[in-house]
């Protein structure tokens, strides 16, 4: 079964495709070079750039898959959550090309098809805990099947990555932050800055990230940004203590046998590292590959693939038009 994800969420154009549950190829086309002017995603910028490439990505996707546009039987399409003219952009597209072809589309949740690619591997065992961190989102869902994912816990203002950029921003480091973070935090020591650890209640799943934030802006102020490496280890090693602190909760609340990383901020290796170490050895850990945690089109794929192989028919309704007043 030959199957086409589109992802157009923020401000990558992404098409995958897959033939049953083997990767027959991923192409992102990144907007980094558009955005870091502004520090940013700017959405009217976003939208503009996934307008003007994703004929041409899917036209792409096709040639170096050496498949032809009859062969596709299935069709998987982000469609939320996200920017809003982005979304646009790829949903048009996956309705365009399902009318054309008569095949089956499927509307699919942007962070349940983060997760989901960890399915490609055949080791998972349900029921799993899934944690999503990335630039719009940090949630966790309890997850008892391919197709049953209830988010059990999520970000009450900044999200993870998106505080690695504004961090970064803070700090004069280019857009995104993230990677530049991880980097000058390998030459510092986390334990020289004794950042605040977030603090919501002992039993809470839900994550806040802007009182960290704040509190690398009054730090900056007062002292400055000379030792940056120092700087970006502490406010690291904080993140991740906050993510484990969560995780920990999670895995006593919920039995499970798996635990499923997903989202850009996962290909942090020091982020890895920190929550393998607080994952006992009776659950299984899953993490994507570093070009399948950004978000990508194989993932979109693989999410309408096992909702078409549990049955789960296409709604044909589920974007509604509301007729206005």
């Amino acid at each position: 079964m030959i199957v086409v994800g589109i992802e157009t969420s923020c401000d990558e154009t992404s098409i995958g495709i897959i033939d049953d549950k083997r990767i027959i190829v991923n192409i992102v086309a990144t907007q980094e070079d558009i955005h870091s002017v502004y520090g940013g995603v700017v959405p009217e910028l976003a939208s503009r750039s996934h307008l003007q490439r994703i004929d041409n990505l899917f036209n792409l996707a096709l040639k170096r898959s050496k498949i032809k546009i009859e062969d596709i039987d299935l069709i998987g399409v982000t469609n939320q959550p996200g920017l809003k003219g982005s979304l646009l952009v790829g949903v048009s597209f996956a309705c365009g090309l399902s009318y054309r072809l008569k095949k089956p589309i499927y509307f699919i949740n942007h962070l349940n098809a983060h997760l989901a690619v960890n399915f490609l591997n055949k080791e998972i065992e349900f029921p799993a805990i899934g944690l999503v961190i990335s630039g719009g989102h940090t949630s966790f869902f309890y997850i008892e099947n391919y197709i049953s994912f209830k988010k059990i816990g999520r970000t009450l203002d900044d999200a993870c990555g998106e505080t690695f950029d504004k961090v970064g921003r803070i700090l004069g480091l280019p857009f995104p932050g993230g990677p530049y973070i991880e980097k000058n935090a390998e030459k510092g020591d986390e334990n020289s800055i004794k950042f605040p650890i977030p603090m919501l209640s002992s039993d809470s799943l839900d994550f806040s990230f802007s009182g960290l934030k704040t509190a690398i802006v009054y730090y900056v102020r007062k002292y400055g940004k000379k030792n940056i490496h120092d700087i970006c280890a502490s406010f690291q090693k904080v993140v991740a203590d906050f993510i484990c602190r969560k995780i920990n909760i999670a895995l006593k609340r919920y039995k499970v046998n798996s635990f499923l990383l997903g989202g850009g901020v996962s290909r942090n290796m020091y982020l890895q590292k920190r929550i393998k170490q607080v994952i006992p050895d009776n659950i299984k850990i899953f993490i994507p590959e570093k070009n399948l945690c950004l978000d990508n089109g194989v993932m979109v794929s693989v999410m309408a693939y096992f909702l078409f192989k549990n049955n789960i028919l296409p709604d044909k309704n589920i974007i509604k038009v509301i007729p206005t007043k």
